[in-house]
């Protein structure tokens, strides 16, 4: 590796821990750090000295690990900047792509009832009668919703190659039932089962990928992943499309065949992952143990929370009190609406503007590309500006605009331009709104809880575009689209609210009266 410090001129080199590879020269305080993963720097309130009600005790912790943090800062800029790009290069390749093709499966799991329904699963399961469909849609939703958190909770003991591997298998398995179904009540029960398995996934990936990474690099990793999978998924109405050919095949209709096929590369990628998938950066083993520990070092120094704490009820309730959290939650939320609206109803809207159903549905797949494009921009602009809350707004305005245009233009090329704008700033926001949080928050308990809580929200923004967009409103769903353009009103309203709550409180920690999340040092990211 040729090592991972360089050495500073004129001074003599130090000699390394005998415990850590020759090439590796770590301070003291870091290595206190990660052999007591309990006492990070960040932990100023601790109860380090025997008499915790002395005043003078606490002021000279925190000076001592202002003076460590600031003794790291200035050893990490001898870091060899080669060493450093190669790790970070390595778990990009190892972590993001395996998540990614997983996640774009899930997706694909819980949004193919579409291309079913416009194939001839609507006719044969009578999903038009009364708001059959709407239910179809929204039921998944309801365990998806209620064991997220516990989900998130478990997979610090579980393993993230475990958990994440199993739940996919198993929600292959339910895909592959859901081919012999025979009336909607069974559809409703697999849908039901369906949102209990993948519950775990997306929170899950959101979580380990931010314990990789530091808070200004995250956006770029939580695009690609997510637009990965968006732009993949966009696909999954022309793959249906081919499925649905093998009509009558082995006496199986084509709809049939699209949740028999999806189900059986859900469970091959389910198999896959468990040998892909890496564990936390603490307990790596694709890096080498030089690698693993300047993986944990830049966490540590970024924001303090490498390592993780000791999760409890007194704990959660603590940080489930952070009214910020749920901001986060209401941002996901409404963000997700229109994401899971259109994932379910623009081939319906297309075909109700007087496109036949095979380009209805060949049409739903260029916005998603669009997309694609506009997100991965964004999200390089957010990490290079340091920015999180103009862009969401941003997003949020080209979503609105769009909504408008679908909504009262007249010529139906024109509303499909609309669904550009639409597709492109709500898709844009789903991972920039996870960027946001995440970078706002400290501790591995607290990111677990706020990422369960967001994509927890973004399932009630499921449940919400299954009611709002009604069957009695085919074919323009005006009070759907409207009800969309409330929805990323409010999130202009609440991150800017938020940005001016944490930019004042910066001001008040550069001025030495206020402490933002335990950490001298941390800001918010506005």
């Amino acid at each position: 590796m040729g090592g991972l410090w360089r050495g500073r001129a004129g001074a003599p080199p130090r000699p390394p821990p005998r415990s850590l590879p020759l090439s590796l020269s770590l301070s003291p305080s870091f290595l206190r750090t990660l052999t007591h993963p309990h006492a990070t720097l960040i932990d100023t309130t601790m109860s380090l000295t025997p008499d915790s009600t002395s005043e003078k005790h606490r002021i000279e912790h925190k000076e001592l690990a202002s003076r460590e943090a600031t003794q790291l800062d200035n050893e990490t800029r001898d870091v060899d900047p080669q060493f450093a790009r190669r790790v970070v290069r390595r778990i990009d390749w190892r972590l993001i792509p395996m998540l990614s093709a997983v996640y774009a499966i899930s997706l694909i799991d819980r949004t193919n009832i579409s291309i079913a329904r416009t194939v001839g699963m609507g006719r044969d399961l009578q999903l038009t009668v009364g708001e059959r469909y709407s239910i179809i849609t929204c039921i998944f939703f309801v365990p998806y919703i209620i064991f997220e958190l516990p989900a998130n909770l478990v997979i610090r003991k579980v393993g993230p190659r475990t958990q994440l591997s199993a739940i996919t298998i198993a929600w292959g398995a339910v895909m592959l039932g859901m081919a012999f179904i025979t009336n909607w009540q069974q559809l409703a029960a697999c849908r039901t089962l369906l949102g209990f398995f993948e519950a775990g996934f997306f929170p899950g990936c959101t979580f380990l990928i931010s314990t990789w990474y530091t808070r200004f690099e995250m956006a770029k990793r939580m695009a690609f992943f997510y637009l990965s999978s968006m732009v993949l998924s966009g696909f999954s109405n022309i793959i249906g499309w081919g499925m649905s050919k093998l009509d009558g095949t082995h006496g199986l209709e084509g709809w049939r065949w699209i949740f028999l096929l999806f189900g059986v590369i859900t469970v091959g990628l389910g198999i896959i992952s468990y040998f892909v998938i890496v564990d936390f950066p603490d307990r790596a083993k694709f890096l080498t143990e030089e690698q693993r520990l300047y993986a944990v070092e830049r966490i540590q120094l970024d924001r303090g929370d490498a390592t993780p704490d000791q999760v409890t009820g007194k704990k959660l309730l603590k940080h489930a009190s952070d009214f910020k959290i749920w901001c986060f939650g209401l941002c996901f939320c409404f963000s997700t609406m229109p994401a899971y609206a259109f994932s379910y109803f623009l081939p319906v809207i297309l075909s109700g503007g007087g496109y036949d159903t095979k380009t209805s549905l060949l049409l739903s797949a260029p916005p998603y590309v669009v997309a694609g494009v506009y997100t991965a921009a964004m999200a390089y602009l957010s990490d290079k500006t340091r920015k999180r809350a103009l862009f969401i707004a941003v997003s949020a305005t080209v979503c609105l605009t769009g909504l408008f245009i679908m909504a009262y233009a007249g010529p139906l090329g024109v509303r499909y331009f609309g669904a550009f704008l639409t597709i492109s700033g709500a898709q844009s926001n789903v991972p920039a709104v996870l960027a946001y949080q995440a970078t706002n928050v400290l501790s591995h308990s607290k990111r677990a809880l706020s990422s369960a809580v967001c994509i927890g929200m973004g399932g009630i923004g499921g449940i919400f575009a299954s009611l709002v967009y009604r069957q009695v409103d085919y074919p323009k769903y005006i009070p759907g689209l409207m009800a969309t353009v409330g929805c990323q009103i409010a999130i202009i309203l609440i991150v800017g609210g938020l940005s001016f709550y944490f930019r004042a409180q910066n001001r008040r920690a550069e001025a030495g009266t206020n402490v933002i999340e335990g950490n001298p040092k941390f800001r918010y990211t506005l």
